[in-house]
């Protein structure tokens, strides 16, 4: 056990150390081509999903049909690595993120350039309203919107509401929505160092077409992403919480 924290802690360390050097190469680049900050954050993210492989024998897996051009995509959040695959294989995606994420030093700005929105989950109401102004302000830069629907990640076997916000941005962009499931929490946990081998999946499911209402919505996304986040974890022998 010691021995396979010490290969994630260096895992880890390179993982940080390779998104601080892109980082800080890229910026004078995207300064004059704002797709820079894109082209090295997906370089970094494929990156990351090859050294999990090579280093701690974590692989990595998308199921699914991959979403193309405007598609708000609704995705079960158990951790960093679930957005790294996201990342990895999107071709213009622009995520929902946490306000604090803008101030992590230059791969805040560069999330920023990609198209990715910052919202304060502290104060609800204001945040819808300004997800929305903000998701429109960025219409002239299509692509794929990704919004984690229970706000924050959560861990393998613990229970969520899914949250309002999907749902209005689900009713404002009048696009379909591609919901998501995985299980890749079982193997790069929340909190802490260790990482572990094995499988890590995400799953695109067969899109919910526009116009439902807000409670249809979000139940059906709700039954899609947990059954196939649960089937997935089965799958990788997780037991329950």
């Amino acid at each position: 056990m010691m021995l396979r924290w010490l290969v994630s802690l260096v895992f880890m360390v390179q993982v940080y150390l390779a998104l601080a050097i892109l980082a800080t190469v890229f910026t004078p680049v995207a300064l004059v081509w704002r797709d820079a900050s894109f082209f090295w954050m997906q370089a970094f993210c494929r990156w990351t999903r090859f050294s999990a492989r090579v280093m701690i024998g974590l692989r990595s897996e998308v199921r699914g049909t991959v979403p193309t051009g405007a598609v708000l995509i609704a995705s079960k959040h158990q951790s960093f690595f679930d957005s790294i695959i996201l990342l990895s294989v999107l071709d213009a995606p622009r995520f929902i993120m946490k306000k604090q994420l803008v101030y992590v030093p230059l791969a805040g700005w560069h999330a920023l350039r990609m198209g990715c929105i910052p919202v304060d989950r502290g104060k609800r109401g204001q945040a819808i309203k300004r997800l929305v102004a903000a998701v429109a302000a960025g219409a002239q830069r299509p692509g794929q919107v990704i919004i984690y629907p229970q706000g924050t990640r959560i861990a393998p076997g613990v229970t969520a509401p899914y949250k309002a916000g999907a749902a209005v941005l689900y009713a404002q962009l009048g696009q379909t929505c591609v919901p998501v499931g995985t299980n890749v929490g079982l193997f790069w946990p929340r909190k802490g160092i260790l990482r572990k081998p094995g499988l890590a999946v995400i799953e695109f499911l067969p899109p919910i077409a526009s116009g439902l209402d807000t409670a249809g919505f979000l139940a059906e996304l709700e039954t899609r992403v947990e059954a196939s986040s649960n089937a997935l974890m089965a799958e990788a022998g997780f037991k329950g919480a």
